[in-house]
């Protein structure tokens, strides 16, 4: 059935010498590009003329017709009519070739699949921190109150099952089925596991082929983290395999199939003896320091804490702080880790203040609450540790703090509570209320001493860095004769250095057929948005992206010039299409010694595409640009 580009591309596939002179043809952001058998053939001065062609391009040995931002429409068009089957629109995984060391990639994996359920996650633990409240203050329980009940499940359930999300996300970001990652960790937690492993194990029967079937020492994979995101990276492989293996007409089931029934099996007699071996490695050895030097013992465990939590290793430690208990009616083994959530209410509230992204501001102020509270992962996966800086300062400043508590052999009287709950716990039946009131100390020690060291050190920017402000319209030099002009402002997507679109190494953006605008010799390799918009565009190479802004200018940023030819690889989009982003939001982010290694030129034009929209755009005369810098004005 014909569309109301069928003519169009008719009469392109004519006058670029027919289907039999056409060896291949893709599509980049704004233009179809093909490898002809022979170039004579085709009638350029035609299709310049041609409505609904912007010009034709000879470079790098293609054929390019310039269409505009429609081009996906006219190719998929193209290749109907033709019977060509093309070469796509270079589908590439941005995420096959990861940047920065081993721990940089670890950070970026662990905040980027945590990230998605950071919302749920800050409120679970402020439902947490109010069933906490009720019960120190009203006494309440499960055993005596039916709210309690409820509200307590709805605060613990998301910690409980954090591996059922966890594995969705992961999925994502591990290119497989989101419902077959589910369902592998569904068996991770399913519920009466640990009745069943006890029970095997009293009758000698809890081996598989001679490899033990044991769960972690928490006795469950309940609440952990790693277990299942090393699994989904499992399946994710064996799911890859299978698709490529299965025909088509089983795919549907098998592939799930054989995923669920290889993974499962392998994460609890693999995963499981790792674990505990890591464990029971860990937990020697800080029995072996505290022996040593509680002091060093304390700067450790406070220093390590949140790291280990983030591994699930924390619960080589804990069974030995039970152990205690049980013996002797207090425990001092964790008192090192009593305080770290505190040192991280203190680097947020820095944070909430120092911050220029309102992002960030928003994503932190639960996580604020949330620590008070004992409950850190939203401030550790949400914000501290996708800015690494503030994840230091929390841990050195636990490290000094539980060097502290440990000096002064403090004990814990009543083990469970978190957060300013945890204080009265430390009453102890000889020195009554003088550990607790030590214990406050050291706390309020660790909220003002990471605080005040993160006033100090530079917030790192999350999101790309500042919204574009407003105010910078007063540098505009026009603004007199503009006063009564319907005008809107655009910021700089890049930091770098102005370039005159004129000087664009490619003559469609240097002549203006796409439309006016600007060009940025960029220094860093970051895009962010240059106004609250929508993606309209993001072509799945990673090198090119259109918005449209509120005020329906239409704006295309290109990355460097014919980089659609790296295809994907140097990188990486943080939207999609149809996502509604903020000024200052990072939409992509290239390396830009790949681009220079392949001989190909980082100038990014800046357009704005539908200038026939406007009655005017004025450009910045600043030579050196910073992300969010007034860059152009877009007049009505």
């Amino acid at each position: 059935m014909a569309n109301k580009y069928t003519e169009l591309v008719t009469d392109i596939l004519e006058h670029v010498g027919g289907k039999e002179n056409i060896t291949s043809v893709k599509h980049c952001v704004t233009r179809l590009r093909f490898q002809l058998k022979d170039e004579s053939k085709a009638d350029d001065d035609y299709l310049k003329a041609r409505d609904g062609v912007v010009t034709v391009v000879k470079a790098g040995g293609q054929y390019q017709v310039v269409i505009g931002n429609h081009v996906p429409d006219v190719y998929a068009e193209f290749l109907n009519v033709s019977g060509l089957s093309g070469s796509g629109s270079l589908d590439v995984d941005e995420g096959d070739a990861p940047k920065g060391n081993l721990f940089d990639r670890f950070v970026d994996l662990i905040s980027g699949i945590f990230q998605p359920s950071l919302g749920a996650l800050a409120a679970a633990g402020i439902i947490k921190g109010v069933v906490a409240i009720l019960a120190a203050t009203l006494g309440w329980s499960n055993a005596n109150s039916a709210l309690y009940a409820i509200l307590n499940a709805a605060g613990d359930g998301f910690f409980q099952f954090l591996p059922i999300v966890l594995a969705y996300n992961a999925a994502n970001k591990f290119k497989m089925n989101p419902f077959t990652a589910m369902a592998i960790a569904m068996a991770l937690v399913y519920p009466t596991l640990p009745t069943t492993v006890t029970a095997l194990k009293e009758a000698g029967l809890d081996h598989v082929f001679g490899i033990p079937f044991q769960l972690p020492s928490a006795g469950s994979y309940l609440s952990t983290v790693m277990p299942v995101l090393l699994a989904v990276w499992v399946g994710s492989h064996i799911e890859k395999v299978m698709k490529k293996i299965t025909p088509d007409v089983v795919k549907v089931f098998v592939v799930p199939f054989v995923t669920i029934i290889l993974t499962v099996p392998l994460t609890f007699l693999a995963v499981g003896p790792v674990a505990n071996m890591a464990s029971d490695f860990l937990s020697a050895t800080f029995t072996a320091v505290m022996n040593f030097s509680p002091i060093l013992y304390g700067i450790l465990l406070g220093g390590l804490w949140q790291v280990l939590v983030m591994f699930g290793l924390h619960w080589a430690i804990v069974p030995l702080a039970l152990l205690q208990f049980s013996q002797n009616g207090w425990s001092t083994i964790l008192i090192a880790a009593a305080l770290p959530n505190f040192t991280q209410t203190g680097v947020l509230a820095a944070i909430m203040l120092k911050t220029k992204e309102s992002k960030v501001k928003s994503v932190a102020m639960p996580a604020f609450i949330s620590s008070i509270f004992g409950v850190t992962e939203p401030a550790i996966y949400g914000v501290t540790l996708p800015m690494k800086i503030p994840f230091y300062i929390s841990c050195a400043v636990s490290a000094l703090i539980g060097a502290g508590l440990s000096f002064f052999d403090l004990k814990n009287y009543a083990m469970g509570a978190m957060g300013v709950f945890m204080f009265p716990g430390y009453v102890s039946p000889t020195e009554g209320m003088t550990p607790m009131f030590i214990l406050i100390g050291f706390a309020v020690a660790a909220i003002v001493i990471s605080f005040a060291i993160q006033m100090v050190v530079p917030v790192p920017y999350l999101y790309g860095g500042p919204e574009a402000a407003p105010a910078k319209a007063e540098t505009i030099e026009p603004v007199a004769e503009l006063k009564e002009a319907q005008q809107e402002i655009i910021a700089s997507p890049l930091i770098g250095k102005r370039v005159a679109l004129t000087d664009v190494p490619d003559q469609v953006f240097a002549s203006g057929a796409m439309g006016k605008g600007i060009a940025i010799d960029p220094t860093d390799g970051l895009v962010v948005a240059p106004a609250k918009a929508e993606v309209t565009l993001l072509f799945p190479t990673g090198h090119a992206i259109g918005l449209r802004t509120e005020n329906g200018a239409e704006i295309l940023i290109h990355v460097g010039m014919d980089t659609v030819s790296l295809a994907g690889k140097g990188f990486k989009s943080f939207v999609a299409v149809g996502d509604k982003v903020e000024a200052g939001q990072q939409l992509l982010q290239f390396d830009l010694d790949t681009i220079r290694s392949a001989g190909l030129p980082v100038i990014t034009p800046i357009i704005v595409t539908n200038t026939g929209d406007f009655d005017d755009i004025l450009t910045t005369q600043e030579y050196n640009l910073n992300a969010g810098d007034y860059l152009l004005t877009t007049v009505k």
